[in-house]
């Protein structure tokens, strides 16, 4: 569970390409056990964040916001650790992350939407926020979110 130091902290991005090559790298660092749980508005980039983290994987896409089936698995293509992209938006609970039955020691765990889940099923992980501008705030326009715009991405490791 180590990652470059250089990873941690507050980055601004500017593109939706920038994103998945941060991602990118942060995949490259990654290995079974890692748990990574991504918070952000609509639009924010999580599933682009994780696109780029699963090409640093090599894991098999393609890769799309697991949103009506909860939870995906990537298998590795190159031997290493699989990725289960999941989407806790519409859990209810910790209780019910837990019961989707994930092999968290065996594969990389990315969970949208998992802030104050996290702690029911591991003792540590890494906390990545993704700020954006939203809808009315700033001058964006609504049409303008998906727009590839600065995003701030923080990245800090969480022990319980």
């Amino acid at each position: 569970m180590s990652i470059d130091p250089a990873f941690l902290g507050r980055h601004e991005i500017s593109t939706s390409d920038a994103m998945e090559r941060l991602g990118l790298h942060l995949g490259e660092q990654l290995q079974a056990g890692d748990l990574l749980v991504l918070t952000g508005p609509l639009g924010a980039g999580k599933t682009t964040f994780t696109r780029g983290l699963a090409e640093g994987l090599g894991v098999r896409g393609p890769v799309q916001s697991p949103t009506f089936v909860i939870a995906r698995t990537h298998p590795s293509l190159v031997g290493g650790a699989p990725l289960v992209h999941v989407d806790a938006y519409r859990l209810g609970s910790a209780a019910e992350l837990d019961d989707l039955d994930i092999d968290f020691a065996g594969s990389v765990v990315v969970i949208e939407w998992g802030r104050g889940m996290a702690s029911a099923v591991a003792d540590s992980w890494w906390d990545v926020e993704i700020e954006r501008p939203v809808g009315g705030a700033e001058g964006v326009a609504d049409e303008d979110l998906d727009a590839d715009a600065p995003r701030f991405v923080s990245i800090e490791r969480i022990e319980s």
